[in-house]
């Protein structure tokens, strides 16, 4: 446990805030936070890379509450996924600098200021590495904002190319520098799933397939484009799960922050 924690857990314990067994509890188990409805794992970004991520979907206003003062307490840059517009409408007075997005039903507090266009700084650290998600079909558009978010968070400079699905081929070509150029592309498709690897064979980069549930009966739910995607023939194309917008953004920021770490340290 380092010094900093250390100290506000003396300092909660002084105050009252804590009772001696937990202070006890909580120095031989180093890195949780229990607040309750939760045991936060504060030791994750040591470990994964990254802290931990809040899914909000079946919790209640307070217990997010209570999770989001733990995390900015020690640092964290709080991202929340699938969060629904009245969790947000009753969070948002009580962190002022909370961002919702309701597309990509995120919601996060930013412990650094960007720049104003969705471009972020990463939790603790600088920004780091390149990404573009694409979108098959505009339908798609909601899971890729969730990509788009996450990949935010992580530090990775993003871009999002929209409608390039392979009914019209020629929006992918017109749109192919944007996919080039970068450590990790995130593809967001419904239907047959069949983007990603066509994206697949133009690139010499990670592609994390998304697939959504966007499609008539026979996609069962966005089943036929993950068996797609699973059976892509590219040989760079990973998959993720159906409508699983949060794994392939964060997969892709984990790949660019390695990267742009790589290109730093020849």
């Amino acid at each position: 446990m380092n010094a900093s924690l250390i100290e506000q857990l003396v300092g909660r314990l002084l105050a009252g805030e804590l009772s001696l067994e937990e202070f006890d509890r909580q120095i031989r188990q180093p890195g949780i936070a229990n607040v309750g409805e939760a045991q936060l794992d504060l030791d994750r970004p040591r470990r994964c890379g990254f802290p931990e991520v809040v899914y909000s979907q079946g919790k209640t206003v307070a217990a997010l509450e209570k999770i989001f003062h733990a995390l900015i307490e020690h640092g964290v840059d709080v991202l929340a996924t699938r969060m629904g517009p009245d969790q947000a409408a009753e969070l948002l007075p009580k962190f002022p600098s909370g961002r919702y997005n309701p597309l990509g039903r995120t919601f996060r507090i930013p412990l650094a200021v960007g720049d104003g266009e969705g471009q972020p700084a990463e939790p603790g650290s600088i920004r780091s590495g390149r990404v573009t998600v694409v979108t098959a079909g505009t339908s798609d558009l909601p899971v890729a904002e969730e990509a788009r978010e996450t990949a935010l968070w992580t530090g990775a400079e993003v871009r999002l190319v929209l409608d390039v699905g392979v009914a019209g081929p020629h929006r992918l070509a017109a749109n192919l520098h944007y996919l080039q150029t970068v450590d990790a592309v995130v593809v967001v498709a419904g239907m047959e799933g069949a983007l990603p690897s066509v994206v697949g064979g133009h690139v010499a980069c990670p592609v994390i397939a998304v697939p959504t549930s966007v499609g008539y009966g026979a996609s069962f739910g966005g089943l036929a484009a993950l068996l797609g995607m699973l059976n892509s023939c590219a040989a760079n194309v990973t998959v993720v799960n159906i409508d699983a917008g949060f794994k392939g953004g964060y997969v892709a920021g984990l790949i660019a922050r390695n990267a742009a770490r790589d290109r730093s340290h020849p």
